[in-house]
């Protein structure tokens, strides 16, 4: 079990980060969610059969079906969907730091659902000081690349985080599949066909031109398929069932250092001042965050 969390949080950790880069050389010639869409659904058929093959494991029921619909639609069609359009107006370091408050969407939204944990003070000074270094991150023309600053990109990867945070939370407290295999692939193939009805309803099968798509493009989604989905997703979802969502967040910390410096050594995007002193100040929220809750005991009540 430990050799296997390590390996998860290794994988979450280091390839998750670089997806951002890889979603960037994707998009360039492959429409964002029907691009998404592609990755999901065939590794999701994919992780069903090896399921059935390896385990014996039965198809989904209608529990695991609505169970992985809800959170596919949060996790994937929200969360993946909201970054891989986004990427087409904003380089990927700044998507990856702009995602890295998925940890304060988690507290925000655990405080507010039914039941919910009140946070401690500490929780929120690093809720306020993830909420600065935002500020600061895309402020004005601190998101400046090679066509200008963008705010719309801004504000979908702000949502985009917000409903990962939610997905991640749902996921960890639904009904448990049988087979935890089983319900990985039911979550990526049913996230990956919502994301093919909003790709159809954005108009982006018009604009498909598989023939003109660059090599980069399809280099990077090979990529995203295999390591991104079949392994990097497999392992968020290992960790969401074997260990705490605060834990399995801390990929906040080290997913923007490593999509920064890959952007900044591959594609050549802008890193000022600015970015680094955002990204610090993004990070130590998260920081703060994550140590306080882990380290508080389980409190149940009043906002």
């Amino acid at each position: 079990m430990r050799a296997r969390l390590v390996a998860a949080f290794a994988a979450v950790y280091v390839i998750w980060g670089s997806t951002y880069l890889a979603i960037r050389f994707a998009v360039q010639t492959l429409p964002p969610l029907l691009m998404a869409s592609a990755r999901f659904v065939i590794a999701g058929v994919l992780v069903l059969l090896w399921a059935r093959w390896r385990d014996g494991a039965s198809w989904p029921n209608r529990v695991e079906w609505r169970v992985g619909l809800i959170s596919g639609a949060l996790l994937l069609l929200g969360g993946n969907g909201g970054v891989s359009w986004a990427e087409q107006r904003v380089p990927s370091g700044i998507a990856a730091l702009l995602v890295a408050i998925v940890p304060l969407w988690m507290v925000l939204i655990e405080w507010l659902r039914p039941g919910g944990t009140r946070p401690r003070a500490a929780v929120f000074a690093g809720v306020g000081l993830g909420l600065a270094g935002l500020a600061l991150l895309v402020g004005p023309d601190a998101m400046r690349s090679g066509s200008g600053s963008d705010a719309y990109g801004a504000i979908v990867l702000v949502l985009a985080s917000l409903s990962w945070a939610a997905g991640s939370l749902y996921t960890k407290f639904a009904p448990r599949a049988t087979s935890a295999t089983v319900g990985t692939g039911t979550q990526m193939l049913a996230g990956g066909l919502a994301l093919l009805v909003a790709a159809f309803v954005a108009g982006e099968p018009a604009r498909l031109d598989i023939a003109h798509a660059s090599t980069s493009s399809i280099v990077a989604f090979a990529y995203l398929l295999t390591f991104g989905s079949l392994i990097g997703f497999t392992a968020y979802v290992y960790l969401l069932a074997h260990t705490t969502a605060a834990k399995a967040a801390t990929y906040a910390y080290v997913n923007p250092v490593v999509a920064v410096l890959l952007g900044w050594a591959i594609a050549h995007e802008p890193v000022t001042w600015r970015t680094i002193l955002a990204a610090a100040v993004i990070l130590g929220g998260v920081a703060i965050i994550t140590i306080t809750r882990e380290a508080a005991p389980v409190t149940r009540g009043g906002r």
